[in-house]
């Protein structure tokens, strides 16, 4: 088995070092139990860092060839550059497994993943957190509301996975179908089918650098999420739209019916209420609207999702 590992990088000269000691140890670990193959190979993706980190990659690549390097020509996103990664090196390898240059996630789960691709024949393998325990109580709040919030907008997503799995060949070309710009490979990749299955891990404390997902960022990967791979938004505003106008059908009999009963009262509070609830709920049902509406503007100009400045390979 010839197995890759792709490892996205934006500023991550402080953690380098210790990440590619690790993941060597690991690899070679593999290829002397016979798991893997002599040539198999670990791919760091530079996602137009602005420190050393593309100094670092070509460094390691010079010392030891087991080591590679992408570059990308400008910052493109996360997403972007895992897929970078993996579309370049799917017609090398038989399998290709992604994780984050933190090493946060469990290297040892690598084990479990090459042993359900080789003996159960899985085409994707989801690295699974089994507990939130070094998460602050907001960091696991909001984690845990995504995936809860995602699962009820009908997006497919596996509890508690990141960015962590093990992807066959014939899935990554599978995912190389896939042309949308708008990428969310959480909920593309279940999408793929073929047998799957999960491996549980306990997620490390970062050891060096800082986390490149702040609250701004995550909020926006959430609503990258949810408006790229669903369109339950839209029907929420029209249930809502129905149910306003049945009301205001309600209330406008009621009203007919006081005025013929001569009760009417005049009350300012009922009008300012009613113009500021249904104004606010226009605004935000245009802005809900013109998010799906810029979406579809990116995707029909069909512009690259990355474009590869230097590969360093054999």
């Amino acid at each position: 088995m010839k197995l890759f590992l792709v490892i996205p990088c934006y500023n991550e000269q402080e953690v380098l070092h210790e990440t590619s000691a690790q993941l060597k140890e690991k690899m070679n670990s593999l290829m002397q139990s016979g798991k893997i193959d002599e040539n198999s190979r670990i791919v760091f993706v530079d996602d137009g860092s602005k420190d050393r980190t593309w100094e670092i990659i070509a460094g390691l690549h010079e010392e030891d060839r087991i080591f590679r390097g992408i570059k990308l020509s400008r910052n493109k996103g996360h997403q972007n550059a895992l897929l970078a990664g993996l579309m370049t090196v799917k017609d090398e390898c038989d399998a290709a497994i992604s994780l984050d240059a933190d090493l946060q996630d469990d290297i040892d789960a690598i084990d479990a993943m090459v042993d359900k691709y080789l003996n159960e024949q899985c085409d994707i393998v989801y690295g699974v957190r089994s507990a939130r325990k070094t998460d602050t109580f907001f960091k696991k709040f909001t984690a845990e509301s995504f995936y809860k919030i995602m699962a009820k907008m009908g997006v497919e997503v596996t509890y508690n996975h990141a960015d962590y799995r093990l992807m066959s060949r014939r899935a990554l070309e599978g995912l190389e179908q896939f042309k949308e710009v708008n990428l969310f490979l959480r909920g593309i990749v279940p999408m793929i089918g073929y047998k799957s299955d999960v491996v549980y891990y306990e997620r490390h404390e970062r050891f060096a650098g800082e986390s490149k997902y702040p609250l701004k960022k995550m909020i926006a990967f959430a609503m990258e999420g949810i408006t790229s791979l669903s369109i339950k938004p839209i029907r929420m505003i029209t249930a809502l739209g129905v149910g306003i106008f049945t009301v205001s059908i309600i209330m406008l009999i009621y009203f007919l019916i006081c005025h013929l009963m001569d009760k009417t009262v005049a009350g300012w509070t009922s009008i300012v209420v009613s113009v500021w609830a249904i104004g606010g709920l226009q605004l935000l049902a245009i802005g809900v609207i013109g998010e799906y509406i810029g979406k579809i503007y990116l995707e029909t100009k069909e512009r690259p999702k990355y474009i590869i400045d230097k590969y360093l390979n054999d």
